[in-house]
């Protein structure tokens, strides 16, 4: 008698250990499709709608026309709380053949800084240090020399004159963006299917068992 109740009491104690264990697996995967949820979401709002908004889509190559330093922008920083300052940076204007259209575009970095100046190609972060700003100019300046090929992107439909050097999301950071948080939706629905097999599985065991008995 006491080795039944023993017995008994053992396969009990693993039973709720094994019942821990699978709540505690289907925790696990819950998390990780949440997490993966807002992972998509936070990818949606910002690398998504950057994407999908931008106009320049056909990349090219571009030919350097002229690359002048016009005239000094000014630009505020912060200086504290409530605090801003006044600043300035030389604007470089880059001027470039695109080939597939042969048309004549100004050149912007990217997305960002068109939407910040579209007639000047750079527009650094403002600061209280106007000589390194203007050092930083001046050498983007030398690297865009007349006749250089860069690479580029341009608007097909025309809506935009300019072309941009770089974007700021192109096809490989939108896959790597959902690349991630694919692995971690399907890694936790592979978990919550694991355990619910298995313990599909343990009951269709023990009704068999039940049944041979």
């Amino acid at each position: 008698m006491f080795f039944v109740t023993g017995a008994k009491s053992a396969g009990g104690a693993s039973s709720g250990g094994g019942k821990f264990r699978d709540d505690r697996a289907i925790l696990l995967g819950l998390a990780m499709v949440t997490a993966s949820i807002m992972m998509y979401f936070v990818v949606g709002i910002t690398i998504l709608r950057s994407y999908a908004d931008s106009v320049w889509t056909e990349e090219s190559v571009c030919i350097v026309v002229n690359s002048t330093i016009m005239a000094d922008v000014n630009c505020s920083y912060s200086c504290g709380s409530d605090c801003w300052r006044g600043s300035k940076f030389p604007c470089l204007q880059v001027y470039v053949s695109v080939n597939t259209t042969g048309r004549l575009s100004r050149l912007s970095h990217n997305e960002e800084s068109w939407e910040s100046n579209f007639e000047c190609f750079y527009v650094p972060k403002c600061h209280k240090d106007t000589a390194a700003m203007h050092h930083m100019i001046v050498n983007i300046s030398e690297r865009l020399k007349p006749h250089q090929q860069v690479p580029c992107y341009y608007d097909p439909s025309d809506q935009q004159e300019s072309a941009l050097l770089t974007r700021l999301y192109d096809h490989s950071a939108v896959f790597y963006s959902l690349f991630w948080p694919s692995c971690m939706l399907t890694g936790g629905t592979a978990i919550i299917f694991m355990v619910k097999l298995t313990q599909y599985l343990s009951i269709m065991c023990e009704q068999v068992v039940k049944i041979k008995r």
